[in-house]
């Protein structure tokens, strides 16, 4: 039998909550549905290189759910002991209730933070990272809080009983406190889940063998990442420059990128480039500190703002 009796929480409708989130991340509906998923797919990393994003970068967010499931899962059983033993008159149903279901939107939450770190990983610009985590450490906020009202409010009426959550914000800012440890425990799981399984791909011979599919919406190309001199950012795509002379354009932010062919040496030398060193012709300097980087035909920017560029391509 649940009792009535419950950890203080804050009152929070949970209709008004899932309207938040999807105020938080609502936005204007995008032209050919191919391309909207294309992008989705880059960002949640099931696209890409073959080990990168869809190998990688797949990986590494089901490595970081097992881990994290692990981890959220082991506090909660703590917390259902914790509670048993500070009020046995309660006994192990309701604790088990309010611990699964906070462990259960957890989980089913974890896309938010995942997005955000695809979008602006921890390497990125300080205040890209700051527009990007801190609507999304509320959105996860929101829907694990919105989650598991839904989730004990139904388990209560299945059990004949009323769930009332709690009537004041404080209480809500006690919960948000925890969400964003929780959020920035993801976050470093996932950092650390994609560096590992990056660097399992730092071989002799990688780079020369392994492709990449450059993906335009339903449009698909798949280049070998030898082939490919360097890539550019133009506007909301990016722009890849082949040894052949084609230039495909892929929809993703340059940043995603450059975090998917880190593991294949590729250097950003300026804010809206990365190139292969491996296919560097000529380093000119230009004055002032800034350098040209040749690639054959191609002719690519270094700015001065990127000294450990310099230096590692002068290495090459």
């Amino acid at each position: 039998m649940i009792g009535a009796k419950r950890p203080p929480s804050p009152h929070v409708s949970a209709s008004s909550l899932l309207q938040s989130v999807r105020t938080l991340f609502g936005g204007k509906e995008r032209r050919g549905g191919a391309r909207a998923i294309g992008v989705v797919r880059q960002w949640f990393g099931t696209g890409g290189a073959e080990s990168g994003a869809s190998g990688a970068g797949w990986r590494t967010f089901l490595y970081s759910f097992a881990a994290i499931a692990v981890i959220v899962g082991s506090v909660n059983i703590i917390n259902v002991l914790t509670i048993r033993h500070e009020e046995p008159a309660l006994g192990v149903a309701a604790p088990i209730v309010w611990e699964g279901s906070s462990w259960l939107t957890v989980l089913a939450s974890l896309w938010i933070p995942w997005l955000a770190y695809r979008f602006a990983p921890p390497r990125g610009r300080p205040r890209l990272k700051l527009l990007v985590h801190a609507p999304a450490v509320l959105a996860f906020s929101i829907a694990h809080v919105g989650g598991f009202i839904v989730l004990r409010e139904l388990a209560y009426v299945l059990a004949g009983h009323h769930y009332t959550y709690g009537t004041t914000l404080a209480h809500f800012l006690y919960e948000f406190q925890k969400d964003v440890f929780d959020y920035a425990l993801d976050i470093t799981i996932f950092a650390l889940l994609d560096h590992l399984l990056r660097q399992q791909h730092r071989i002799p011979g990688h780079a020369a063998v392994s492709t990449f599919s450059i993906r335009d919406g339903a449009r698909i190309l798949r280049v070998k990442v030898a082939d490919i001199l360097a890539i550019s950012s133009a506007g909301n795509y990016v722009e890849f420059s082949l040894r052949d002379g084609r230039k495909p354009l892929m929809r993703s932010p340059l940043s995603a990128v450059e975090e998917e062919f880190a593991p294949h040496g590729f250097v950003r030398v300026h804010r809206s480039w990365l190139v292969n060193p491996a296919r560097m012709t000529a380093l000119k300097p230009e004055g002032s500190g800034d350098y040209t980087v040749e690639l054959g035909e191609l002719s690519v920017p270094l700015s001065r703002r990127f000294p450990e560029a310099l230096a590692r391509l002068r290495a090459a």
